[in-house]
């Protein structure tokens, strides 16, 4: 019977750690951070890495917010979009945040948690291979509304945040966005105490970053003529907003079972960052 020495296993033992280390990296596979605890709630971000990543780069990041009405939702909803811009060379990062239906909470501690998800990953960017002056926010429905909210709203914030650390994308990608929570948007008997300060439509100012905006024309949560005004408002100060229009398609046409619909989006995305330098 061949006897191994203690050290010569441990020399194994170490090996294939490293090996595993290593495969880990690729996008098959997410790493699961503690971004921030409230009570006794622990929040999570997944992030996901390009194969071959060398931690010594700074990558472009893309921030996804799930949709669900600040109610329900689930963090894999943007799983494929992840995974999918991961093997374009950027970091992906699935953001959990807290809702009504699990956690009790208003939609106010929500976009207190996405804030907080921004700070976090511009606080250890270097830590987790991002390059902080390249984060593209993204979501859909009410996580669109988190991402421009992260930008647009300034006097909501968690005060347990280091709030020195600007929690502001620098390009914002929005899949059918609540965007107007006022009295005629959507959510307004839920927000209407704080909704000047919620609602990206009311927040809506000069060097905001640039935006695309993918919408169908049937959309009875998010009408497209709330999209239009949106637009024109944020030209109308010298921002960069695009909105593609896709004719007929209701709420959440651009998720993944709709395969055709979900790559046409994807495509479109891919060409506006391209057009605004975040990817080469």
């Amino acid at each position: 019977m061949l006897i191994i020495p203690d050290i010569y296993k441990w020399m194994l033992i170490c090996m294939i750690v490293i090996f595993d280390v290593t495969i880990s990296a690729g996008n098959t596979d997410s790493v699961k951070v503690s971004y921030k605890i409230v009570d006794s709630t622990e929040l999570y971000l997944r992030i996901f890495y390009p194969s071959q990543f060398e931690s010594s780069r700074q990558l472009p990041a893309m921030v996804f917010f799930f949709g669900g009405g600040w109610s329900r939702g689930n963090i894999n909803q943007f799983k494929p979009h992840s995974e999918y811009f991961s093997k374009l060379g950027m970091i992906t990062i699935l953001v959990d945040y807290r809702v009504s239906e699990i956690h009790g909470t208003t939609p106010m501690e929500a976009l207190k948690d996405a804030k907080s998800a921004m700070r976090f990953l511009k606080a250890n960017a270097s830590k987790y291979g991002i390059d902080s002056n390249n984060i593209t926010a993204a979501g859909g429905s009410a996580g669109g509304h988190l991402a421009a909210a992260t930008v647009m709203s300034k006097n909501i914030n968690d005060h347990q945040d280091d709030l020195q650390i600007n929690p502001a994308p620098n390009a914002l990608v929005l899949f059918n966005p609540v965007l107007d929570n006022g009295p005629d948007g959507y959510g307004y008997e839920r927000v209407k105490d704080y909704y000047l300060d919620f609602s990206p439509f009311y927040n809506i100012r000069e060097n905001l970053p640039p935006t695309i905006i993918l919408i169908g024309t049937e959309d009875h949560l998010v009408p497209i003529e709330t999209i239009t005004t949106f637009q024109n408002k944020m030209r109308a100060f010298g921002n960069i907003c695009e909105v593609i229009q896709y004719e007929g398609q209701g709420h959440g046409f651009f998720n993944i079972r709709n395969r055709q619909l979900y790559e046409d989006t994807i495509e479109k995305t891919v060409v506006f960052l391209k057009e605004n330098k975040v990817l080469d």
